[in-house]
């Protein structure tokens, strides 16, 4: 959730312009890892729970995306791969450990 504040706080500063589009995108897909992993949790089984987390890793990967974008088209000055990358890293180790229980 913490990757969520910062890109709220990241797409805060793009032009009024992308509001609904290039920041609105960054914003469902930043949201969007959270959440799938709230909800796979809450599921009956693991092999539920793997794959919202497979979502999960697949918004990070889009988040990623849209924020290399937003830095080409200088939106902003520097998309937070470190933290998307350790993120993805987590999401990898978690989905291995559901799949191995």
């Amino acid at each position: 959730m913490d990757i969520v504040e910062k890109i709220y706080g990241i797409t805060e500063k793009m032009p009024k312009s992308e509001l609904y589009g290039l920041t609105n995108q960054i914003r469902k897909s930043a949201v969007s890892i959270p959440s799938n992993i709230a909800e796979g949790a809450a599921r009956n089984s693991d092999k539920e729970f793997a794959q919202f987390l497979y979502i999960a890793l697949g918004s990070a990967a889009e988040l990623e995306t849209q924020l290399l974008l937003a830095e080409r088209l200088e939106f902003i000055k520097q998309a937070p791969a470190n933290e998307l990358d350790e993120i993805k890293k987590m999401l990898i180790g978690l989905i291995k450990n559901v799949k191995n229980r």
